[in-house]
């Protein structure tokens, strides 16, 4: 891991719209289940990071020397009987640069945001099988449960989601 890797909360997209959607292609050509299956269009994406930022969601993202290598959201609970907790959504290592601890580094930064927040509870889901599983579990995480055939993969196949939980 560099020691130049900065962790940042966006406000405004316009100034990294190229570099999010680049992040977003890049994930999921990598075979990532965030939403969306390969080939993904620019247009796509550049529409999907123009329409994010809402006062419920935090975006944090991690810049190696100025370049955006990760993203996670934390999407706050609006509900009246939901304030106590949020959502991790979409977390995003760009391929090039995995296996650095970035994720590792977004979560724990969506973690404090979270704390900041007065929020206690964090949820989150994630495809079955997939490398983030262990991720998630390594910082804590517990799984709640599986819902089969929750998501279309880029090969037409059902794939179930598995729920977790972390009280922080």
């Amino acid at each position: 891991m560099t020691d130049s890797l900065e962790i940042e909360q966006l406000h405004t997209i316009s100034e990294n719209l190229g570099e999010l959607s680049e992040l977003l292609i890049q994930v999921v050509e990598g075979g990532a289940s965030i939403g969306f299956l390969p080939p993904l269009q620019a247009s796509a994406a550049h529409t999907y990071w123009e329409n994010v930022l809402d006062p419920d969601v935090i975006l944090l993202v991690a810049k190696i020397d100025g370049q955006l290598v990760g993203s996670v959201q934390l999407h706050l609970c609006s509900k009246q009987n939901g304030s106590h907790r949020a959502e991790i959504a979409k977390l995003m290592t760009h391929p090039n640069h995995r296996r650095k601890g970035i994720g590792q580094i977004l979560m724990k930064a969506a973690e404090e945001r979270a704390i900041n927040e007065d929020r206690t509870l964090l949820v989150l889901d994630t495809r079955e099988g997939d490398p983030s599983n262990i991720l998630y579990t390594s910082q804590g995480y517990i799984q709640a449960g599986r819902i089969p055939d929750f998501a279309i993969s880029a090969n037409g196949e059902l794939d179930a989601t598995i729920l977790y939980y972390k009280k922080v």
